[in-house]
C-alpha cells in the first residue's frame, strides 16, 4: 500500500527491498515500550543527546497516522486523544500486532536509517508479544512509572495531542468521580490526590483532561502485562526501568550497558 502522509525513507507499497533497503521486520531495532507520561521521550533525548549517531524512527505518533488514523478518516488529522484510542482500536481489530504489525510492514532505506535504528515506541501486552513472538532481531526497552506520576508528568508538558473533550461543574473530585472507568485506574485515596492538585496551582480542567487520558489509555493498552511479558524474556532481548526510581541520564546510562553487555546498538 502506499502512506497517506509521507514518512521520511519508508515505505509499505509491497515491493520487495531494493538493495540499499531492509524490513523494519528484519532489522534489529531497539524498541521502546510504555504508556504515555512514563518518559520515553526524555529518555530518549538522553540517549541521542549521548550519541549523536543514533538514528531514531518516526514515532508512534507518526506510523499511527500514516498507517492507521489518516486511512480511517480520509485524510481529515485527529487530534483528541480518545478519537485516537477508538480509531487505533479499530485498527487493532483487524490487525492484532497493532503498531508492532503497523511497524513490521515498512521498509526503511538504510542509507538514511542505519542498520539498527530505534523506535518509540509500543504500548501494551498484545503489540510486545506480538513484536518478540514476530520480530526475532527486535529488542525491548520498557519504561514505567506509577498513573498519578504519569498524570502530573502530563500537567508539566505542553503537547497540542494531549487533549480531550468535555469536562463539569462539579468539584474536582466529583468530576473525577464520574470519569468512567477511573475507579478500574485510581485507588480513592490516589483520586483525592489528583482532586487536591488544583490547590497546588493546577487549572481544574487540565487536570480533569491528564486524568482521562491516562484512563483512555489504561482502557486500550495494560503497562504491567507488557512488562511481566518481557521479563520472561532472555535479558539480552528485554530491560524494563522505572523512571521513578532513575533520572533521564540514569535511564540513558542503564540502556547503553544493556546494549554493550547484550552486543547490540543502543
Amino acid at each position: 500500500m502506499s502512506l497517506p502522509v509521507s514518512l521520511p525513507f519508508l515505505r509499505a507499497d509491497g515491493a520487495p527491498p531494493a538493495a540499499h533497503e531492509r524490513r523494519l521486520a528484519d532489522l534489529p531495532l531497539t524498541v521502546l515500550v510504555g504508556v504515555t507520561g512514563v518518559g520515553k521521550s526524555t529518555a530518549l533525548a538522553a540517549l541521542t543527546g549521548a550519541d549523536a549517531a543514533m538514528r531514531v524512527l518516526p514515532d508512534r505518533r507518526d506510523v499511527t497516522d500514516a498507517v492507521m488514523i489518516l486511512p480511517a478518516t480520509g485524510g481529515r488529522p485527529v487530534r483528541d486523544r480518545e478519537e485516537r484510542f477508538r480509531l487505533t482500536a479499530a485498527y487493532r481489530e483487524a490487525h492484532p500486532g497493532g503498531m508492532a504489525q503497523a511497524l513490521g510492514s515498512l521498509v526503511a532505506d538504510l542509507r538514511h536509517w542505519g542498520e539498527a535504528p530505534v523506535f518509540d515506541g509500543l504500548r501494551g501486552l498484545d503489540e510486545v508479544r506480538f513484536a518478540a513472538r514476530t520480530f526475532p532481531a527486535w529488542r525491548f526497552v520498557a519504561l514505567g512509572a506509577p498513573d498519578t506520576v504519569r498524570v502530573r508528568r502530563l500537567l508539566g508538558r505542553a503537547d497540542s495531542f494531549d487533549q480531550v473533550g468535555g469536562g463539569g461543574a462539579g468539584t474536582p473530585r466529583e468530576e473525577l468521580a464520574r470519569l468512567g472507568g477511573v475507579q478500574d485506574v485510581f485507588t480513592p485515596a490516589e483520586l483525592d490526590e489528583l482532586a487536591a492538585l488544583p490547590g497546588a496551582g493546577f487549572d481544574p480542567a487540565e487536570v480533569l483532561a491528564k486524568v482521562k487520558i491516562v484512563v483512555s489509555e489504561r482502557r486500550n493498552y495494560d503497562p504491567a502485562a507488557a512488562e511481566s511479558f518481557l521479563r520472561t524474556l532472555p535479558p539480552a532481548r528485554a530491560l524494563v526501568l522505572d523512571t521513578v526510581a532513575l533520572d533521564p541520564a540514569g535511564v540513558a546510562a542503564a540502556v547503553r550497558g544493556w546494549a554493550a553487555r547484550s552486543g547490540g546498538a543502543a
